[in-house]
């Protein structure tokens, strides 16, 4: 991320000079605060990382100030500057909280050298800080190896864009893996020694993601006592997941357009732009050519955000993944929750093959948990599954699963008539396509001669609705 150094130095002239040099020093964010009875407050509502202060400048008594300063939560490092070349002096400074002091009598040279070193070490805390002490499970490209050749054609898409810093957009249901897709492109791409930020547009209310998104200055609104970072400033140098992005607000959607054109943006309150070099992954579950033909999504913005676009299969069009799955999650939560659970029944396996998933991968995690936690014995039964698996009623949940794909009820309530109608419309000619082209083996002529249709018709519903003939050919 960038780094923010603020400084409070009295004598100008030095002052000057520092800004000067460091002004040539990327990924650097300087803030420039003069001699008042109020700086130490100005320092702490800064948001800064490091504190560069001449002790001249700085109220009596300066150990109460230093310790305000180190409590604060972004664990900021304090630099003072004092006039006497003093061991005893320094070492005062040093037991009252300050993290380096340096005689602001050396050569300006030595002076930028301190401070530079102290800039690199501050990066590569923060590059540590973003790693818990056990280490955490980091997302792989391999964890999407798989059998189906659906899925096989798609990893070598994205295998193609994992080195680049293309705009992506993922697409897929919900619970197929978007967000653990992009952290693997950042884990293996070019910027995963950056930062890594994830931030959920739909999850936020309105009036709080632009804050989340771009930051805000201390007194932009009521309540706004210190500044704060956003997350496109945090991303810098790595990469910014934007979650459920068809649900962001229309006036948002203009300001992100300018931050994705430009990489530059004004926080909330704030008069100078911020510039960032980021990569910016995007994921929604919805149609966002279908959004915008109903005035929620600007068609600039999907262009922007679509410069490369990755459709993740739904589990039930790639069954022959589910048993390596199984095994793999039986592996992980085993020893997550500590259950001796070696294995699972051949039965068990046939009957979560069957089912529809329309939770896809989470579900899958979700009934594998659960039942290795009500398993009495090392082997997961038939028994130990949900009523909604173990069904021996085969061809009535798959009606169900049909049903359930072409009548989201549960999405009707905040619809109109005619949006509701065309989403019924929209499902129905997904399943016949897929349906037909399944028959045909992928053959869009054939399909178009059964559908009676125009080829360049199937063609152009298959675009709009996301369906390629190479995942129903054998």
């Amino acid at each position: 991320m960038l780094l923010r150094l603020a400084l409070a130095i009295k004598d100008k002239k030095l002052e000057s000079r520092i800004v000067d040099k460091l002004d040539a020093i990327s990924d650097i964010q300087l803030k420039k605060f003069g001699r008042n009875n109020g700086v130490w407050q100005s320092l702490v509502r800064s948001c800064a990382d490091i504190f560069l202060i001449s002790e001249a400048s700085i109220p009596k008594p300066i150990e109460s100030g230093l310790s305000v300063l180190n409590n604060l939560p972004e664990k900021p490092v304090t630099i003072v500057l004092h006039p006497n070349d003093s061991s005893e002096d320094h070492a005062q400074l040093l037991a009252a909280g300050a993290d380096t002091v340096l005689y602001s009598g050396i050569s300006i040279t030595s002076l930028i050298e301190a401070i530079e070193t102290i800039l690199e070490s501050r990066r590569q805390f923060n590059l540590m800080d973003r790693y818990d002490r056990k280490g955490r499970l980091k997302p792989k490209i391999s964890d999407f190896v798989s059998d189906s050749q659906q899925m096989q054609i798609f990893m070598e898409e994205v295998q193609q864009v994992v080195n680049s810093s293309a705009t992506l957009l993922i697409l897929g249901e919900t619970g197929v893996g978007k967000e653990h897709l992009a952290k693997a492109i950042h884990a293996e791409g070019s910027r995963s020694n950056g930062p890594f930020i994830a931030v959920n547009t739909a999850a936020l209310p309105e009036q709080l993601l632009e804050t989340e998104l771009f930051g805000h200055e201390q007194g932009a609104f009521t309540g706004a006592i210190r500044a704060r970072r956003g997350a496109f400033e945090l991303a810098h140098n790595g990469t910014i997941f934007l979650d459920e992005i068809g649900d962001i607000p229309l006036h948002l959607q203009t300001k992100l357009l300018r931050v994705l054109q430009d990489y530059e943006f004004v926080p909330i309150g704030g008069e100078e732009p911020i510039w960032v070099d980021v990569r910016v992954i995007a994921a929604t579950n919805k149609d966002l050519e279908k959004e915008i033909e109903l005035g929620r999504f600007r068609r600039d913005l999907f262009y922007r955000i679509s410069v490369v676009s990755l459709t993740i299969p739904p589990l039930c069009r790639r069954r022959e993944d589910i048993p390596g799955l199984i095994r793999n999650f039986i592996s992980y939560f085993r020893k997550k929750i500590g259950r001796e659970v070696i294995g699972i029944s051949e039965e068990a396996v046939q009957l979560m093959s069957r089912y529809d998933w329309p939770g896809n991968v989470r579900e899958l995690m979700n009934v594998i948990e659960r039942a290795m936690l009500l398993c009495r014995t090392d082997t997961i039964k038939p028994d130990d599954l949900p009523e909604s698996i173990f069904n021996p009623e085969g061809n009535q949940h798959n009606q169900l699963s049909i049903e359930n794909q072409i009548f989201n009820i549960a999405s009707w309530e905040n619809k109109t008539l005619p949006q509701v109608t065309a989403e019924v419309i929209s499902n129905v000619e997904r399943i016949y396509i897929e349906m037909i082209l399944k028959k045909v083996n992928g053959r869009v002529g054939q399909a178009a001669k059964v559908a009676n249709i125009h080829p360049r018709g199937l063609y152009n519903k298959m675009r709009q609705l996301g369906i390629k003939k190479e995942d129903f050919k054998n």
